[in-house]
């Protein structure tokens, strides 16, 4: 059996679409507490034992029978949440009861960290454990994953207890299917998609930084597939050598190819057979400042662990999002 928290969401119920068309597997227990009216949508495709809210969850575990592994992607993802004690009850605190009772009970826990955490890239986007006191994040949401992250390693140097293996994922500019109730926090893929079809051209922010023009502001996009896809090669890494063959540690999960937001909104345009038009406007003052203008994954640790799997480019990713998920009836995977 296989938790996965923030199963209703976006990486979540992805991460159990990998597990139930690629694995095979549909013994999972998906964790959740839903706050947009429609988010129940991104489960109708899925195959799973069992529903639990969030609130449900540490009560389940003190009757469950062993369990593979928890995967725990719930959080708040909005990086405009001002409410910094929600953070640290959902971020931080959730997280950490997690973590303990996985290392009780001797079970993997993988969860998602932000790359979120880097902040402006002052200190480069390196997945080195030893440089993440160096980081400093642009808001309370990378905060708060900077926190647990830093946390997870004291917990880990000073040889306290600790899940068999543990993985905590950097995940870059995510987008594709079953994001849609993410609202403002949805990609700017689903944005353009959606602006171009209304209004015949795609709204990016102007640049308000020396040397970046207009919609050329850089960052690593991938592909929500592709990150499924990682999450599930440690979930099944070296089950034939047992636990010992597994990695355990903070990993980026991106592309390491940094593209242009201009890139992307050509990429939805072209996908949909049409002509570019693309226009610029202001950047919300509760964005400027805590705004990311370059955020490219070093690759080399994700690597070095044994995964091999090639990414999707972003033309890939964005047609088969457009073509396969938003111009059908059905968008959800």
């Amino acid at each position: 059996m296989i938790v996965i928290t923030g199963g209703a969401g976006m990486i979540g119920s992805m991460i159990a679409w990998h597990l139930n068309t690629v694995l095979g597997r549909d013994d999972i227990v998906i964790v959740d507490q839903l706050h947009h009216t429609d988010q129940w949508q991104n489960l109708c495709h899925r195959r799973y034992a069992d529903y639990l809210d969030k609130d449900e969850l540490f009560d389940w575990l003190k009757t469950s029978k062993h369990l593979d592994a928890v995967i725990h992607m719930g959080a708040i993802s909005a990086t405009t949440e001002r409410d910094f004690n929600k953070l640290v009850q959902d971020n931080i605190r959730y997280s950490q009861q997690l973590w303990a009772w996985c290392a009780e009970h001797q079970i993997p826990f993988l969860y998602a960290s932000s790359a979120a955490t880097y902040g402006a890239g002052e200190a480069g986007y390196n997945d080195d454990e030893n440089q993440i006191n160096t980081l400093r994040p642009l808001n309370g949401y990378g905060y708060s994953k900077q926190f647990f992250d830093q946390w997870v390693l004291r917990q880990v140097r000073e040889q306290r207890a600790a899940p068999p293996q543990w993985c905590g994922f950097k995940f870059f500019n995510v987008y594709g299917p079953n994001e849609y109730h993410k609202e403002r926090m949805a990609s700017v893929a689903y944005h353009s998609f959606n602006q171009f079809n209304e209004l015949g051209t795609v709204k990016l922010f102007k640049s308000h930084r020396a040397g970046f023009e207009d919609g050329m502001q850089l960052r690593d996009f991938v592909y929500v597939k592709d990150a499924a896809a990682v999450v599930a090669y440690f979930l099944t890494q070296g089950e034939q050598a047992g636990i010992s063959g597994k990695s355990s540690g903070i990993f980026n999960v991106g592309t390491g190819q940094a593209r242009a937001f201009k890139d992307l909104a050509s990429a939805v345009i072209s996908s949909l057979g049409r002509e570019p038009s693309i226009s610029y406007i202001d950047m919300p003052q509760d964005l400027q400042g805590k705004y990311q203008y370059f955020t490219e994954a070093n690759m080399d640790k994700l690597r070095a662990a044994g995964y091999t799997q090639a990414f999707h480019t972003l033309e890939e990713g964005v047609r088969d999002y457009v073509q396969n998920y938003l111009m059908q009836p059905d968008p959800y995977c």
